[in-house]
């Protein structure tokens, strides 16, 4: 018989909130593997590219990249943003090489 069920062969609350955590745990240990923090990369399929900027210039550039590579046709997105101490904005742009 299974960790995760009692004697009548159901899962309890507990064990259920458990298996979703680790779950979500492993899942975001994946998605977020450590990577430069400035500069670009690629992993696997997708285009990454890390800007730390003004909060302008910030959105300035993700619409820049928003035109250039369309979220339809490129799947792109900010991946991840951040406000740092000083009021600039880090964030990672992600998007598909080309729009097959």
């Amino acid at each position: 018989m299974s960790r995760d069920r009692n004697l009548s062969g159901e899962r309890s609350p507990r064990d259920v909130a458990r298996s979703l955590a680790t779950r979500g745990r492993n899942r975001r240990r994946e998605e977020t593997r450590p990577h430069r923090v400035a500069g670009s990369r690629s992993d696997g399929m997708w285009k990454r590219e890390t800007f730390t900027l003004p909060r302008l210039e910030a959105r300035a550039k993700a619409r820049e990249w928003f035109g250039k590579f369309p979220k339809a046709a490129y799947m792109t997105e900010i991946e991840f943003w951040r406000e740092l101490s000083g009021g600039e904005i880090e964030f990672t742009i992600r998007r598909l090489p080309s729009a097959d």
